[in-house]
Order: C-alpha cells, then structure tokens, then sequence
C-alpha cells in the first residue's frame, strides 16, 4: 500500500482494538447507573497511585482542575506567587491567575523546553509561595534542583505532568522516579490526545501526603466532609464513571503506548537527526514523547511542505504565556525571555504515536528530509 498521508494523531487507530471493551464497561456503568464518583473512580485512583509510586491519586474533571484543585488545597490564592515556565499550555499560568495568585515566569532550557532551574532563585520573593514545573511534551524537569530550591525557601511543588504520566528520571540518590511522585502533588490531564486519554475531559492528583489527599477529595466535591456539610468553598472537580471505566481498559495498555511512541521516536532521532533538530533527552531521563517537536529555522516554509506531503503537525506553543494578551497587567515585554521566546518561533512536532506503522514512519522520515534539504 502506497502511503501519502499521515496524521498527526490517529484515535482511531488506538481505540480499534479496544472498542468491544470499552462499549462494554460503558454499558457496565449505565447498567449500574453510578455516573458520579463510586467504585470505578476508586479503583482507577488506587491503579494509578501504584503506577506512579504515590500513596494517593484523586480522580478530578480536568488537568486544569487538577492545577485548580491542587493550588486551593494549599491555600495559594490572592497575593501570593508561583514560580513557572511561559512555554506551556495556558492551563500551567491560567490556573495560578484562577485562583487569584500572580504567575512568575522563568525562562526555559532550551534543550529540554522546561524551566531553566539556574534562573528559579531569583525570581523567589516574600510571597513566593511554590514552584510549578511543567514536565513538557513528556519529559521530567531537573526536579533534583527544584525540590532543593524548594526545601531552601520552604515553597510547595505542584508538578505540571499534564503531558507526562510513566516519564521517569534517576535521582542523584540513583533512585528512579516517576512524574507525579517528587513534588507536593502531581497533576495528571486524561485529555483525549494524551498517552493515557479518556473519552472527554479527564484528570487525576497524586500526593504522598495523605492529609492533603482528604482535603483534595472534599474539595473536588464543594468542600464537603459529609453530605450537605460544607468544611470548605471547593467546586465540582468530579471525575465522571464513564471516564474511569474507559481509563481502566487503557491503563494496562500504558506502557505498550509509551514504548511504541520511545520506539518511532529514536527511529527518527537517527533518520531525520543529521537534517533537523531532533528532541534532546537528557542523561538518566525517561520521555514518553508525548509530543516530538523539532526545531526548525523557517517554520512557516517546512509546516507548508508537510502539509503539501499531507504529514500532520502542529506548533506547541506560538506565544509564549508572558507575552499572551491577558497577563499583560503583568508587565512583561519581548526580550524578557529570550529562549521561550525563540522556541516559541522554532518548534513543530510531528506524528510519533504508537500505532505508526513501519511504512507511515518511513513516509514521514522522507517528506521531513525533503523538507529540510
């Protein structure tokens, strides 16, 4: 079969073999009619804290929730600071400013696209109150330096894992650990493109402090201790049954996802790395690729020629969040962060996801070389 057009992602191709099965459990839940909360949350909350070496994981209605959620159970809200990455989805700052606190950005390597820990100290002030790495398109930040920033100044560590569930790095003490398990807490999105996605909306917090897992489970239901009883202002962070049922036939698959896109992913790295900028993994470090995004001199001209190859691709991210129109208030201006700036300008991923065939890898391996050359 002649290949002449590769998408960037293709559910189809993931959902396929599973379908039975998830039309099963979904009949299993309206069959029980427990839509809200119930037996299928807990046991995707007790599978996914034993996968990422956590004590607890709470199951809420979005990675952007998870960030909400996580940020009011550590009482960060108005006058308060949050140290973080610009180069991210919107989510990592617009959940700070939701919550009333002021996102400081910090400049990025521009290696691994994640905050430049070297930079974090000197944007610490008195109301600095954490720090949120963004693990970014499925690689671990240097948390070995930001939890030794954090311990020094006594701040909180939200990590952003949106992107990263199963990525893993090796610590200086030689023990491997997981995305979600260094920090305070861990925010995990189930969005539909992810690794691990669900049906619709989707997230998860993972903490190994149990008495902030209790606070996050009464916030995510407005703050209730029992029924009709209110402790605390928190909102409706539910995650659906639907969600978790179909999330319990794909968790299993997890790792045969991650070594499918770790497998496409060093097949590029060696066929397309002597043309373009390939992503660079750091020594010790895990990714799960869940974007692959090269950097390129002229995007706008090689985006044209994928699209004229029909080879899928997208920009992750085009404006940096401390130049985005709504945190001008925070008086921010171009030049401030020069790397983020630049990546901002360069990256565009291209289709890595497990379900690529051999021939669709070579496709894409050719059309970027064309492009290229």
């Amino acid at each position: 079969m002649t290949i002449n057009n590769v998408p960037l992602l293709d559910l189809q191709a993931q959902y396929e073999p599973i379908k039975e099965e998830i039309k099963k459990v979904i009949d299993d839940v309206f069959d029980t009619k427990r839509f809200i909360m119930g037996p299928k949350i807990e046991e995707l909350e007790t599978k996914v804290a034993a996968y990422c070496g956590t004590k607890e994981a709470i199951g809420v209605s979005s990675g952007t929730d998870a960030l909400i959620v996580s940020l009011m159970a550590l009482e960060i809200g108005y006058g308060d600071e949050v140290i973080t990455t610009p180069f991210t989805f919107f989510a990592t700052a617009g959940s700070i400013a939701r919550v009333g606190a002021k996102p400081v950005f910090v400049d990025i390597d521009p290696k691994t696209f994640n905050i430049d820990p070297d930079l974090i100290e000197a944007k610490i002030t008195p109301k600095t109150k954490a720090i949120m790495p963004v693990h970014l398109f499925g690689q671990m930040s240097d948390m070995d330096k930001i939890m030794a920033i954090a311990k020094k100044h006594d701040l909180y560590v939200i990590e952003d894992a949106c992107q990263a569930i199963g990525a893993e790095y090796k610590a200086a003490d030689g023990v491997v650990k997981k995305a979600g398990s260094v920090g305070d807490v861990g925010c995990f999105s189930f969005f539909p493109s992810k690794n691990l996605g669900c049906i619709g909306d989707g997230g998860i917090v993972t903490t190994n402090n149990v008495e902030l897992a209790a606070k996050i489970k009464s916030l995510r239901n407005h703050g209730e201790s029992k029924r009709y009883f209110h402790d605390m202002v928190g909102g409706n962070f539910r995650l659906d049954a639907l969600q978790a049922a179909a999330l319990l036939v794909k968790l299993p698959l997890l790792e045969k996802q991650h070594e499918g896109r770790i497998k496409n992913g060093e097949f590029y790295n060696k066929n397309i790395g002597d043309v373009v900028a390939v992503p660079y993994v750091k020594e010790g470090y895990r990714t799960i690729y869940n974007q692959y995004t090269l950097r390129v001199s002229d995007r706008e001209l090689f985006q044209k020629k994928l699209n004229d190859k029909n080879v899928g691709n997208a920009v992750y991210y085009p404006v940096p969040l401390h130049l985005q129109q709504c945190f001008q208030d925070l008086g921010y201006k171009e030049g401030d962060m020069p790397q983020a700036e630049q990546a901002a300008k360069e990256v565009v991923s291209i289709p890595v996801y497990a379900e690529l065939t051999q021939e669709q890898l070579d496709y894409v391996v050719e059309a970027v070389k064309s492009c290229i050359t």
